[in-house]
Formats: structure tokens, sequence, C-alpha cells
């Protein structure tokens, strides 16, 4: 059972109900529902994570890529199960999930796999001068940002669903970290 109630719309208040359900599945998300606790932080989280989603410069694959790989990294199966369902919604297909869930990056090409490595690193509090440089030469300032800010924000998540001890949403069971 989850350390903190998984609050419902008669939790909170009107403006903020709509933000307890996932804008993707149009169905309340346990971890909505306990960050709902304090609506105004939920609130700010959603839109913090919206922009990551849609100012990152990543392409949809690629943010995907990264949030499994930080949620493989941290063994969160929480946000690993939630983001396998999206990485396939966007064409991810399954071997390459488990791949990543594997870190095992031989099937990406160079500039999947280095992004990879930089999230990692990110994630791992390692980035030096060396892997700076190695997606400096891939991808443009504004991406890099995206990149650590996706890896740097994921990682904070995995922590709190941690901490409040997520189950997954009735109904579902966890797919494994190799999904096929």
């Amino acid at each position: 059972m989850a350390r903190v109630p998984y609050a419902d719309e008669s939790d909170v208040p009107d403006e903020y109900e709509d933000l307890l359900q996932s804008s993707l599945q149009g169905k309340p998300m346990h971890v909505y529902e306990s960050i709902g606790n304090n609506p105004e932080v939920l609130a700010g989280l959603r839109s913090f994570f919206g922009s990551l989603w849609t100012d990152s410069g990543l392409t949809d694959r690629e943010r995907e890529l990264v949030i499994l790989a930080v949620a493989a990294e941290v063994r969160n199966r929480y946000e690993w199960h939630q983001h396998v369902n999206i990485a396939r919604d966007v064409g991810i297909d399954d071997a390459d999930i488990a791949a990543v869930g594997r870190s095992d990056h031989a099937s990406l090409d160079d500039d999947e796999a280095a992004l990879l490595d930089y999230a990692l690193a990110v994630a791992r509090d390692e980035v030096d001068g060396v892997a700076h440089d190695e997606i400096a030469a891939r991808y443009d300032d504004d991406a890099i940002v995206g990149i650590a800010a996706i890896a740097g924000a994921y990682g904070a998540l995995g922590q709190m669903i941690d901490a409040f001890d997520l189950e997954l949403e009735d109904g579902t069971s966890f797919h494994g970290w190799d999904p096929r």
C-alpha cells in the first residue's frame, strides 16, 4: 500500500481535478494522485514535465529512450512500466526497450547510444568533459539542456515514486525489464 493516500477529485480544488489524470490515457494515475496531496506542487510538476515533453529539443523516440534508461538505472518499476507503454506508442519496439532495460546500447545507432550514455552520466552524477564533448558533437546546446533536464527530472520523480511506495494502477501488471 502506498505511503501517502491517493487523492481523488473530491480531495483537490476544482481547478486541479484534471491534473490527477493522465493526459495520454485520460484516467487517474497513482503518481498524480499521490502528488495531488499537494495540488500546487502537482500543478507545478505537471507544467514542468509538460515542458520537458514539448520543449526538450528531442524527438518523442529520443525522449522516451532517455526516460526508460533513467528508470532502468534507478530500477523504478512504476516509471519503467508507464514509459514502456508510451515508448511503444511512439514506435519503439520491444527489442530496443529490452536493450535499454539491460543498459545494452549496441542495437541502437551511434547517436542514440551517445544520448543514453550522456543521460545515464547525468543520472549517476558522472558528467565530465569527455561525456559533454561526446554529446556536444551530436546535439546542440538546446537539446543538451533538454537531455540533462529529462534525465534529472525523471530520476527525481523516481525518487518520489519510491518514497511514496506507489503501486501500479489496478488491472495492470509489471511488463518486466524485458517486455518481450
